[in-house]
């Protein structure tokens, strides 16, 4: 079975934007926080259905909001390496390992 693990830098993405968006309407966070995990369930059950952007780097994008899952897949364990919002700084992500 695949393992997912999170960059400590994803998981700070991911909990900034939760925040954000329960900020602006109750449970709109709680929605964001559905809409990953779902991106993560399709990641985990074929990681490589999913097109690459960079030579092992993946992206899955997430349904109703404006984030992709960016991912390595290393066979037997994904990394989820940024919750990457769509319309800002492209590519920002490239330095983590």
């Amino acid at each position: 079975m695949i393992s997912i693990t999170f960059h400590p830098q994803a998981e700070a993405e991911f909990i900034a934007a939760t925040k954000y968006y329960e900020s602006q309407q109750k449970n709109l966070g709680q929605r964001f926080i559905s809409s990953v995990e779902a991106g993560v369930a399709r990641i985990k059950s074929n990681p490589r259905l999913f097109p690459a952007i960079a030579q092992d780097i993946r992206q899955c994008l997430t349904t109703t909001f404006p984030f992709g899952i960016v991912f390595r897949d290393t066979g037997e364990q994904v990394e989820i390496i940024a919750i990457m919002h769509l319309k800002r700084e492209p590519g920002y992500w490239k330095e983590r390992n």
